[in-house]
């Protein structure tokens, strides 16, 4: 955890120039007593950095300092900041490593590129918090201590105990093998079985979760999209669900289909109403 921060530290220092110890224990999430750590621990391994006194001082690096991190081209690092762009890292608890990791991206552009990716940020916008129609997106919380739980489970193939809410039911332990996890539309799932059948469980509804000694029982590999597909159309055609025909108009025909569970067939008519089952 302390090598990756230091890192962090390092290239803030090259990309935004000299650097308060308030600003980076922002930066950094930590406070600032380990900001002075961290600075005296790079001048010891013999990185350059050195301090300004005084109200407007700061903390900088010697002109010219380098550092290798990775070998990525220009287009391979725009594509991962504008993925990392995009709030699946936030579902998974991923948000800090993210934020890590987009420095090491920039840092990894040739100096010629690299005011070009700064930008990437101001001309891209991902997954507003609104739509067109003003309709707020509402991103699910999940408590950084119960996804961080979940996610080393699934990545250790051990079997989990999560204290789960399902709708309309009390809160309740139960032990799962979990197998993968998906977001969708900014929404975090787990998928498990449980007593060898398959489950899907909304992370924002695992109040608690403790990871087992107990290995997962799983199969080595997995298909998540397919597996996902699967799961999906069992839920669309199961339980009691009712199927109507309904004609719109084309204008509202996005504000419907956000409303509909599945669109089985559309057709257009002469009128130019679409007619959907």
């Amino acid at each position: 955890m302390r090598a990756n921060r230091l890192v962090s530290l390092v290239l803030l220092l090259r990309q935004r120039g000299q650097l308060s110890a308030t600003t980076l224990a922002r930066e950094l999430e930590v406070s600032t007593r380990t900001v002075l750590r961290d600075i005296e621990a790079l001048s010891a391994a013999g990185v350059p950095v050195y301090a300004e006194r005084g109200r407007l001082g700061g903390f900088s690096l010697l002109p010219g300092f380098q550092t290798e991190l990775t070998g990525l081209n220009h287009d391979e690092a725009l594509a991962l900041l504008i993925a990392g762009s995009r709030r699946g890292a936030q579902d998974l608890g991923l948000g800090s490593a993210l934020a890590s990791a987009m420095l090491k991206v920039v840092d990894a552009l040739p100096e010629s590129h690299r005011d070009i990716a700064a930008g990437v940020a101001e001309r891209l916008l991902i997954d507003p918090e609104t739509d067109l129609l003003s309709r707020r997106v509402v991103a699910e919380e999940v408590p950084g201590t119960v996804v961080a739980e979940v996610r080393r489970a699934v990545f250790a193939g051990h079997r989990l105990r999560i204290h789960y809410a399902a709708t309309d039911q009390t809160p309740r332990w139960r032990t799962i093998d979990p197998i993968g996890l998906v977001t969708v539309r900014d929404r975090g799932y787990l998928l498990a079985t449980r007593a060898g059948a398959d489950r899907t469980y909304r992370l924002s509804r695992i109040l608690a979760a403790e990871e087992l000694d107990e290995p997962a029982q799983r199969p080595d590999r997995v298909d998540l999209d397919r597996a996902w597909q699967e799961r999906s159309t069992r839920f669309r055609t199961g339980g009691d669900h009712v199927t109507v025909l309904v004609r719109v108009d084309p204008a509202g025909r996005e504000a419907l289909t956000a409303t509909a569970l599945a669109v089985l067939t559309e057709e257009t008519e002469a009128s130019g109403r679409c007619g959907w089952r």
